[in-house]
């Protein structure tokens, strides 16, 4: 394992050394994800696994947004959360957690809610986004504030026993409008505290959420964009599905509406 390229410490090269080791990443993929610039909005359940293997990875700077603060029954399925931590804002919570597991990155944390009025800014000092929110309010707002800013969005969600992955390339398009072109009406979907999650199927949704964001940054493997992973836990599968630019969407089509978030005020 030569480094002697790279301007690594002694500890970072045997703390990624599993990383540097590996063809496809070596010491250039590594200095690649510490300079790397990562927003999780949310520190949930999705957010919990993200940010745990984003930090592990060595992704060096990474922000979490999050309003809400640490309850006794986030605890199943919020694994960057401890029982010590109930009534802490979740956002500080996981970046103790965080810099606790990997004091070589800088974790900001800010508690608050995305709103049209910070996302810009926001996603504009970060080279990739992760969708972790658990409301559609959110997941519009940070879909339109990626595509507006042209940055790549890793959106993903979970329910009962199932979970879903899409990965969006700023203005080359597809976005999640063109999958989910208007929210749908809230009596009909439920949300995880009214139907339940099982805590692990967000592990694993926020693990794939690492993982693809991991492959943007270091340029590895098939490209994602456009495809739909579909998780169901009980039937112990995968499926995939295609997303094609919608010619009519509202945000990415040829004869678009939105120009900006005002809508999301």
């Amino acid at each position: 394992m030569d480094t002697r390229p790279f301007d690594f410490t002694e500890d970072q090269i045997q703390r990624y050394a599993r990383h540097i080791v590996l063809p496809e990443v070596g010491g250039t993929g590594q200095q690649a994800l510490l300079a790397a610039r990562v927003l999780v909005v949310g520190a949930g359940g999705l957010g919990s696994a993200a940010l745990l293997y984003l930090a592990a990875a060595g992704v060096g700077h990474i922000s979490v947004i999050d309003p809400d603060r640490v309850s006794l029954d986030n605890l199943q399925r919020q694994v960057v959360h401890e029982s010590a931590k109930i009534g802490t804002a979740k956002a500080t919570s996981a970046a103790g957690r965080l810099r606790a597991l990997n004091p070589d990155i800088r974790i900001e944390p800010i508690v608050g809610r995305l709103s049209a009025a910070n996302a810009p800014d926001l996603v504009a000092r970060s080279d990739l986004v992760l969708d972790g929110s658990d409301n559609f309010a959110t997941r519009y707002l940070v879909n339109d504030a990626c595509y507006l800013g042209d940055r790549p969005l890793v959106s993903a969600a979970v329910l009962r026993f199932e979970g879903q992955l899409g990965v969006f390339a700023g203005r080359a398009g597809p976005c999640w409008r063109c999958l989910y072109p208007e929210p749908p009406d809230p009596h009909r979907v439920p949300s995880c505290a009214q139907a339940g999650v099982l805590g692990a199927v967000a592990g694993v949704m926020g693990a794939l959420q690492a993982t693809a964001a991991l492959k943007r940054l270091l340029g590895l493997g098939d490209d994602d964009v456009g495809r739909l992973l579909v998780y169901d836990a009980l039937g112990a599968g995968f499926r995939i599905m295609t997303v094609p630019a919608d010619p009519a969407c509202r945000l990415c089509g040829p004869e678009a509406a939105i120009r900006d978030l005002t809508d999301h005020d």
